[in-house]
């Protein structure tokens, strides 16, 4: 037992060894061989270098709230360092209080997680999720109307506007603009970092990726390609002699449009919407994220951070493979 009394800043992925052969729970402010007869929730603790600290901190706020912990595996996951944890009980309350000192490292503290072994689909945004720019406000700005553009996006994401009326908005200021703008802008669209890990990782695991996005059809369709993307579902921007009309053509990918698709590849492919991951940072993404059986926000903005079953604000997608690997 002498592994668990080092210096508090020693690495805590160190102790694998160690937990290959033995499950530790917390009691009474020691380690002690042995399983919790029952979970009720899961702690995941994820950071790029995952110290004691972390973990005696987090050990600390279950020993308050009264709740036991089995510590039973850590592991480096694309270049990550995780722990996680059989918890005895869970409530947002337990979560809330976590989330509040994980001051240097990112938690999931849920219910249940999905099994990486088992099949299973992901389901994530593009615009400031799988990529790292919002598309329609690098066409603005080469349109000549970036800022007005902008603030109507920061204002759809924060949930001030429903996305719809938004996303009409600022097509319409797009007006005239010459199409090639779009193939300038896909040329440039730098990658969130994480996403290929992910995918990778993902595929490597046999589970399905898939985009679900509030931007347009030619930047999803290009990262499918670019990445082997199962499906992909963005807007249609309606074009006229090379020039953009200010106007999106069919229904609009929108809040409930997401959450649909969620539900809607998971029967095609047979997969319970437990084994299934949403991944977003806007306000159209949090009813995609709720219905999922794990809904991840990546960076998100202020009301999706407090709504979202999970957030990673320091790490990033390669994050969500940690949490899928984490059982």
């Amino acid at each position: 037992m002498a592994l668990f009394l080092n210096e508090p800043h020693d690495r805590v992925v160190e102790w694998k060894g160690a937990l290959a052969q033995q499950a530790y729970l917390w009691q009474q402010g020691k380690w002690v061989a042995g399983q919790l007869p029952a979970a009720e929730g899961q702690l995941v603790l994820l950071a790029e270098q995952l110290d004691k600290h972390a973990l005696m901190t987090s050990l600390q706020v279950l020993d308050d709230a009264g709740v036991q912990a089995e510590l039973y595996r850590v592991a480096a996951v694309a270049g990550r360092e995780l722990a996680s944890l059989r918890l005895s009980a869970w409530s947002p309350e337990l979560k809330a209080a976590l989330q509040q000192v994980s001051d240097s490292w990112d938690m999931a503290c849920v219910p249940a997680l999905p099994q990486g072994d088992d099949p299973g689909l992901v389901l994530m945004d593009m615009d400031s999720t799988a990529i790292q720019i919002e598309c329609i406000d690098e066409i603005a700005a080469l349109a000549g109307v970036g800022e007005e553009v902008a603030a109507v996006t920061r204002a759809a994401m924060e949930g001030a506007l429903p996305f719809s009326e938004s996303l009409r908005r600022r097509v319409a200021a797009l007006s005239g603009a010459d199409a090639g703008i779009i193939d300038e802008v896909i040329g440039r669209m730098p990658l969130m970092p994480g996403l290929t890990e992910l995918v990778a990782g993902l595929k490597a695991m046999g589970w399905k990726v898939a985009i679900a996005s509030g931007g347009f059809v030619p930047f999803a369709r290009h990262l499918q390609q670019q990445l082997g993307l199962d499906a992909v579902f963005a807007n249609t921007l309606e074009m006229a002699d090379g020039k953009l009309t200010g106007k999106v053509l069919g229904d609009i990918v929108d809040a409930d449009a997401k959450a649909r698709i969620l539900e809607e590849l998971a029967q095609q492919h047979g997969i319970p919407l437990s084994q299934t991951v949403a991944i977003g940072d806007g306000a159209n993404d949090l009813k995609m994220l709720a219905r999922a059986g794990l809904g991840v926000a990546l960076h998100a903005k202020p009301l999706v951070q407090e709504q979202a079953p999970v957030c990673l604000n320091r790490l990033s997608l390669e994050g969500v493979l940690g949490l899928l690997q984490a059982r």
